[in-house]
């Protein structure tokens, strides 16, 4: 059970400017309440924010009603908040609070000069114009309540593409794409005099924005998040994510500016880390990552590249198994960790581990496999006995390679764990993954930028390595 102030109450949210600012007026409310708060946010979407719910690695994130019952519930019926908070608690022993206040419903939209040009009101009236060049969301296009079950139930004939939805609406101005999903909250809408289409059908569900949350949640935290009950109306969330996309305003800012004007805190807000702090403190999460999935790999991958050496038979399985590994998409990986290990560092380290061991393997079999013949008769010659010539002929001559390898699978991972952040590891994927939601191009370069240098660093230090380990008469260049 939780101990206020003591136990650790782990506060998710989805990877959208909305769920960022929502996100932080929980975690700020029940930090103002006395609770110790653990941020998990980025994480990539519906389905990896309730798996990591369901499984305890988190206890609360902003969600709305209409995902609840479509993505979650799987049904098309219209349910009350109590009828879903009733389902929620049957089927998964989770419970939803109250709505903040406003409905943040999926739309279609597009300029109101295309728009009032080709007399386009209604989403029905998308059936007569077949060419028009159609970019949606990647979730929008996969969810029960998205694309299929919309162009179906409205007869639509235009097959889209996907996009990512921070990067759609400059896509619509610049007349890339003419239609996009959006959430009527967004604040490009006001800001770029875009036209939402009227659902003259009625498709879509409310979309009333509650908390979503662990029935184990203490009673004393659930009150806590009932303050934020009809707190907010729709033109407000308009302007808060506003804040956010123009006015370049952390997410924390606004949400506690927030919370004072309404007079929600009994405390004084907490001093925010400087910009300079939150990327050091990043890019520490970030090495870690990296280095510790690097040395579990190093630790497996070598002694396993001998044994395949030393026995070649298992040689064509091993290696075909950890290149079927190197195949998988990482965002894909990372999602299977979580019904494994839930989410954070844990599943993080065990993609990126599964992801250094080819490079490392391979090259260890391939150095070993690529020792002069002639050389290691000569060592049986002069009576070394097979562990001494592994390890005083066989393993030296083939270090160049080995050290190639690593370095390989060490680069690859300081790429690949930027990736991490949508299943809230942290690092500085959270900047890139933040700013690509935001369309800021300074969010994305704070995390890059590090990024890359991170992997020059690593690049310099194995060169070092390279020096202290290797003779010269056996350095070299190899690369696989």
């Amino acid at each position: 059970p939780f101990a206020q102030s003591k136990s650790v109450i782990k506060v998710g949210a989805k990877h959208f400017n909305e769920g960022y600012i929502l996100g932080e007026m929980i975690a700020i409310l029940l930090e103002d309440a006395g609770f110790t708060v653990e941020r998990k946010f980025n994480l990539g979407g519906t389905a990896v924010s309730f798996e990591a719910l369901r499984n305890n690695a988190i206890d609360i994130y902003p969600e709305y009603s209409g995902t609840i019952t479509s993505e979650i519930l799987k049904t098309r019926d219209k349910l009350t908040i109590d009828d879903i908070n009733d389902l929620v608690k049957l089927k998964f022993n989770l419970e939803i609070s109250k709505p903040y206040g406003f409905n943040n419903t999926y739309a279609l939209v597009m300029t109101t000069k295309k728009a009032d040009g080709l007399n386009i009101n209604n989403i029905s009236d998308l059936q007569h114009h077949s060419d028009l060049v159609i970019g949606l969301s990647y979730e929008f296009l996969k969810r029960q309540d998205g694309w299929d079950a919309l162009s179906a139930f409205y007869n639509l004939p235009v097959n889209p593409f996907g996009l990512e939805h921070g990067l759609a609406y400059a896509a619509v101005l610049e007349n890339r794409i003419d239609v996009t999903d959006a959430y009527s909250t967004d604040g490009e809408i006001r800001r770029y005099k875009l036209t939402l289409l009227k659902d003259d059908k009625g498709f879509f569900p409310d979309y009333h924005a509650v908390s979503f949350y662990s029935a184990s949640l203490p009673q004393a935290a659930k009150r806590v998040i009932e303050k934020l009950t009809a707190s907010i109306s729709e033109e407000e969330m308009q302007s808060l994510n506003s804040l956010a996309l123009f006015e370049k305003q952390s997410h924390a800012e606004i949400a506690q500016h927030f919370l004072v004007e309404k007079k929600l805190l009994k405390n004084k807000p907490k001093v925010q880390l400087s910009d300079w702090q939150e990327i050091l403190d990043k890019t520490f999460v970030h090495l870690k990552l990296t280095l510790l999935a690097l040395f579990g790999a190093v630790i497996l991958a070598i002694p396993l590249g001998i044994f395949i050496y030393k026995n070649p038979f298992f040689s064509r399985a091993i290696i075909y198994f950890t290149g079927i590994l190197q195949t998988i998409p990482s965002i894909a990986l990372l999602a299977l960790m979580i019904p494994l290990f839930g989410i954070g560092i844990v599943p993080a380290l065990v993609a990126l581990f599964l992801y250094a061991l080819l490079p490392i393997l391979r090259n260890t079999v391939i150095g070993l496999f690529t020792v002069d013949p002639e050389l290691k008769k000569v060592a049986s010659a002069i009576g070394l006995n097979n562990r001494k010539r592994l390890l005083l002929i066989e393993i030296p001559l083939a270090m160049p390679t080995i050290i190639t390898g690593i370095r390989t699978a060490a680069v690859i991972n300081v790429g690949t764990a930027t990736l991490a952040a949508f299943i809230g590891a942290g690092g500085l994927g959270e900047f890139i993954v933040t700013g690509l939601a935001l369309n800021n191009t300074n969010l994305i370069l704070r995390g890059a930028i590090p990024a890359a240098l991170l992997a020059i660093l690593i690049e310099l230090v194995f060169e070092g390595l390279e020096r202290v380990l290797i003779p010269n008469h056996l350095r070299k260049k190899a690369t696989f």
